[in-house]
């Protein structure tokens, strides 16, 4: 299992060799992905109660219920969770890769083939209505449809490349931004269809809802958290706690004096231009390819 799983040959050749930075819909057909996480294995998933509680969200048009809303006793509440449906809300289930084996082994492929974590999220929004509101996020998306026809009305960035704690949505949210978009209108708009699948590149602005639909919709977010010259930049520093000189105290005078704290900083940047400079980097590749494949990031 891997990026197969949601997109054609095409698609996943795309993904491999030059990450598209366009939004993109594939012809996914029929794989093992949509004969697993059917609509009804995901009701079977919520009426079970299996769904933890904390990875639950209750949108419509707006921000999120308060979550004592869908629980009893601090534990998911099917009958809750069913009721809120029927009156408009988007539930989405969050981290399907940790509490799902056939999803936590695709995750696992999908940073194996590509050295990117990810997580899985299913949205079941009700006929004639929407969960989120205009927004982007920080990694790239791969949007499978499930059930039902949805509408993603797109724009291009406002920023380029968002990553998180760096322009995320709402870091540099302006209240002037969705009367803005609306007024222009978007720059790409798609009914995303069962068996197709929408690429989406990080920073693109989405507005996705079944407003026009007189059927629910059922889609899979496969959150691909793409890796950066940052982060290879914090593995190479990473590997300094090897040297005793990066371990040693900074004294508190040298880090709350202005004119010494400079000083300190100068020195410390010294001293670690020297230590890259004779990093023994093919070690260091072996340790962060095994990285790429095992370390995974918090997901939200």
């Amino acid at each position: 299992m891997s990026l197969s799983l949601l997109l054609p040959d095409e698609g996943v050749t795309a993904l491999l060799t030059s990450w598209p930075d366009e939004p993109l819909v594939f012809e996914r057909g029929v794989t093992e992905l949509d004969r697993t996480v059917t609509p009804e294995f995901l009701d079977r998933y919520i009426d079970t109660a299996c769904v933890p509680a904390d990875d639950i969200a209750l949108v419509m048009s707006g921000p999120s219920l308060h979550p004592d809303c869908h629980r009893t006793e601090g534990r998911t509440d099917p009958s809750k969770l069913r009721k809120l449906h029927r009156d408009g809300y988007t539930v989405r289930l969050g981290n399907l890769q940790r509490v799902i084996p056939f999803l936590a082994e695709a995750s696992r492929a999908i940073q194996e083939e590509t050295g990117y974590s990810n997580y899985v999220s299913a949205f079941l929004t009700p006929p004639r209505n929407q969960g989120l509101l205009h927004h982007w996020d920080q990694q790239m998306g791969v949007i499978a449809q499930v059930e039902g026809v949805k509408r993603w009305q797109l724009w291009r960035p406002e920023y380029p490349a968002p990553m998180r704690e760096y322009q995320e949505s709402f870091r540099v949210w302006n209240p002037d931004f969705i009367p803005k978009w609306e007024t222009l209108g978007p720059d790409v708009e798609i009914d995303l269809e069962p068996g197709q699948s929408l690429v989406l590149p990080r920073g693109w602005v989405h507005n996705p809802h079944a407003l026009d639909s007189d059927e629910g919709t059922v889609h899979l977010t496969f959150a691909i958290r793409e890796r950066t010259p940052l982060w290879l930049a914090e593995k190479l520093v990473a590997s300094a706690i090897d040297n005793p000189e990066f371990r040693r105290v900074v004294l508190p005078g040298n880090l709350l004096g202005e004119p010494a704290l400079a000083d300190t900083l100068r020195e410390t940047r010294r001293a670690l231009v020297e230590h890259l400079e004779t990093l023994d980097v093919n070690g260091l590749a072996r340790a962060v390819r095994l990285a790429s494949v095992t370390e995974m990031e918090p997901a939200r």
